[in-house]
């Protein structure tokens, strides 16, 4: 028997979680998922890892469960884990609440906000701040930061004017800043501004 032969059916599903996200607008991968669901599952359980599948915002992706400290023999880790700055933290929490304004507001599933209206949420935040061009090019970093690491992706690039550059806020955000981390997140973030101020 050759080894194509007796590899599970399934197997480019399991290899695409292990990559990251597996998103609905993926038809085939996802068709795919939805059919080999039960085996899919089984297999990341036997290995120590959880398969979460959101068929509500439509994206399914790999976590792997905080190891037990009276564990004798922990699982190394497969994902590394992000820590962002400030930065980037409070750019992740307000797109986390612009997500959930749009879809209070619209029918629509894709959120893509242009670039400016990112610059003027978090200028909010920044109103000390007088020289804004400057303020920009600083806060461009935590955009690019949110690219690399699949929150946000660039739909549209305008060469003449990055203003009308056009981002599409990945729904995983709401897995990874549900209702409870955004206020945990937010705290700590109100925290830091008064530190500052102070």
């Amino acid at each position: 028997m050759d080894q194509q032969s007796s590899r599970a059916p399934y197997a480019h599903i399991i290899i695409k979680l292990l990559q990251g996200p597996v998103y609905a607008e993926d038809k085939n991968h996802w068709r795919d998922l939805q059919a080999w669901k039960s085996p899919i599952h089984e297999y990341f359980s036997r290995i120590g890892l959880d398969l979460n599948i959101s068929d509500v915002d439509g994206f399914a992706r790999v976590i792997q469960p905080e190891a037990d400290e009276h564990d004798e023999n922990p699982l190394p880790r497969l994902m590394r884990k992000q820590t962002l700055n400030y930065e980037t933290t409070l750019l992740c929490v307000l797109l986390r609440e612009m997500l959930e304004e749009f879809d209070i507001k619209s029918e629509g599933t894709s959120f893509k906000p242009t670039q400016k209206d990112i610059k003027e949420r978090i200028e909010l935040f920044y109103k000390e701040q007088t020289n804004k061009s400057k303020l920009w090019k600083e806060l461009s970093r935590p955009i690019n930061n949110l690219i690399a690491i699949g929150i946000l992706k660039l739909n549209r690039e305008d060469p003449v004017n990055k203003d009308n550059n056009r981002y599409e806020v990945k729904r995983i955000i709401k897995a990874l800043v549900n209702n409870d981390k955004l206020e945990e997140i937010k705290h700590k973030l109100e925290g830091y501004v008064n530190s500052v101020q102070q």
